[in-house]
């Protein structure tokens, strides 16, 4: 296992396509969105947030008309729509248990002792982890309804509670 915390024959990759870091297996020539079994996550951790930032580009340079850029952290629970994850092969928290950890997720972002993006690349239920939970530009109608309806709430740089939906619940920050 080298520095990126992967197993033996894996590396990091980036999609010119979606602009996204993937895991290739060099032996097996595969590839695969989530990271492979076996990865050390803290230390892939570190190793992405280092070596694959989300923001490359500019602040504004994917602005799109009518659009708003937000990320988001999602705990999802075993009522959620998919009860699986790239942390969890099977997710078996209550709703209840799902809602006690997003408000400690909440409490520690409002206190400053992190950020959104930070706590979303080990904390989050979704696979935008990678990307510190940026969910990159949506419009109406691209999101369910619960979580457009806070997302396009709120102002640049402002976090909105917790929000339910089918997915899980969510800390969203509007970014753009």
């Amino acid at each position: 296992m080298d520095e990126s915390g992967l197993p033996q024959g894996w590396e990091v990759r980036h999609s010119n396509s979606k602009n996204l870091p993937y895991y290739f297996n060099t032996v097996d020539r595969v590839s695969r969105w989530e990271p492979p079994a076996g990865t050390d996550t803290e230390k892939l951790k570190k190793f992405m947030a280092t070596h694959h930032s989300a923001s490359q580009g500019g602040p504004s340079a994917g602005r799109v008309e009518g659009k708003i850029r937000a990320a988001h952290l999602l705990v999802k629970h075993r009522d959620s729509r998919r009860p699986a994850s790239w942390r969890e092969d099977r997710i078996t928290r209550s709703k209840e248990e799902a809602l006690e950890i997003i408000q400690g997720h909440e409490q520690k972002i409002k206190s400053g002792a992190t950020t959104l993006g930070e706590l979303a690349t080990s904390e989050s239920d979704c696979s935008s982890a990678r990307k510190r939970g940026d969910l990159g530009y949506f419009g109406k109608g691209d999101m369910q309804q619960e979580f457009e309806e806070a997302a396009f709430a709120l102002q640049p740089g402002q976090m909105s509670g917790v929000v339910e939906t089918a997915s899980g619940l969510h800390l969203i920050e509007r970014l753009e």
